[in-house]
Order: C-alpha cells, then structure tokens, then sequence
C-alpha cells in the first residue's frame, strides 16, 4: 500500500520515532516535540510497532471495516438484473420495495446508472481490401497560404501590410487501401473541375505502379 495522502511521516520516519522511545529511552512527550506530533501519534506507533514488529508501522486503508449502509450484496444483485432489463431506477425501487436512492446509489457503483452504459460497444467498421487498387480513398485538406509572418505572431494590426498572394491551397489527397500509397497534389480549389481532375490524376499514377482503381471514398474533412 502507498503512503496515505495525508500522512506526516512515512514508515522510516515512524522507526526512527520508535526507535528513540524504545532503544534510546526518550520519553513519548520529547520524541513527539522533537518531530513535530503529538504524543499520542507517538504512543500509536510505539503501541503497533511492539505488537506487530516493523510491519505495523505501514499505513492501513482508511476504509472502514463494515459498511452496514451498503446494500446487500444479493439485493445489489436482483437491481442488476432488472437493470440489464432496461428498467429505469424508478420502476426497480417500486419492483424490489426498495428506496429511489438506494437503488440509484447501488447502480452508481456498479457502473450501471446509465443506460447507455449497458449498450454493447459498436463493432470497429474497417473499409479493408486485399489488392492495391480495389479501393481508394480520397480527402481535401485546406491549408493557409501566406509570406509572412501573420499578426497574430507578430502583434501587428493596423497599418501592417497584407500579405501578397495570401489565401488557400487546397491539398488533395489519395491513400490505397491495401497498400497504403498516397498521392497528393495541390489544386486551385475544391470544386467540380478540380474533384474531378484529381481522381483522374490520382488513378493514372496508381496505374503506372499497376494497380487499377474500382472503388473510390471520399472523405470530407
């Protein structure tokens, strides 16, 4: 176990206390002055140290041993089940006779307060194929064009000159599926004519590497 959060003095510290009280015979008031707690902190762990040797100077959970409070465990159990049934808090309180916040708190703990939560997790959709060339996927990245350095680096606003020729390239981007390959190519812009001139140049460079393109996905950005 880790050292409690708020523990003044880890497990050497509490030997060098006892140590002083039993071997060297200070008494509990001066060793406590002389380390900054308080003498029952002192008699504590001189007290644990006699009875269970240096183990007995390791932190302890600060959990208590019983929790009358907590729901039995085979009450917590039928709350699940109703709960795996897709009954709402309310209706399992009123189906076991059970109070609205003892059925909420005991669902909290089991991680089952939300219904969403019992949801299977949506299997991974993976668009595979095993030879270059049956499927490729396209994408438009748009990116910033400037030659210099912009305000908002600079801290320059009015009478900054505007970059020249600053505005937008648009990156279109080609990936096989199978293999990997990319081809990229910068366009004037994201419109018909150039949608429909990158695909072309896209799969002419496929084929020279001799794949031939069937299916093509576009992704939006």
């Amino acid at each position: 176990m880790g050292i409690h959060k708020n523990a003044r003095q880890t497990p050497a510290g509490r030997e060098v206390l006892v140590r002083r009280v039993l071997d060297e015979g200070q008494t509990p008031m001066a060793v406590a002055t002389a380390m900054g707690v308080c003498v029952r902190t002192v008699r504590k762990w001189v007290r644990r140290f006699s009875a269970e040797g240096v183990a007995g100077l390791q932190d302890r959970s600060s959990r208590p041993h019983r929790t009358p409070r907590q729901t039995p465990a085979h009450i917590a159990e039928q709350i699940a089940t109703l709960r795996r049934q897709r009954r709402t808090g309310g209706e399992i309180a009123t189906a076991l006779g059970l109070s609205r916040a003892t059925v909420f708190r005991t669902l909290a703990r089991l991680g089952m307060n939300r219904l969403k939560s019992l949801e299977p997790a949506e299997p991974v959709r993976r668009y595979e194929r095993d030879a270059p060339g049956e499927m490729i996927h396209i994408d438009i990245k748009k990116l910033g064009r400037f030659a210099k350095t912009g305000h908002r680096i600079t801290g320059q606003h009015a009478g900054h000159d505007r970059s020249r020729g600053a505005g937008w390239e648009f990156v279109h981007v080609c990936i096989d599926d199978a293999s990997r390959i990319a081809f990229t190519k910068i366009m004037a812009d994201e419109k018909k004519e150039s949608a429909v001139a990158f695909p072309e140049a896209a799969l002419a460079y496929d084929a020279s590497l001799g794949m031939t393109g069937d299916n093509v996905m576009r992704l939006h950005s």
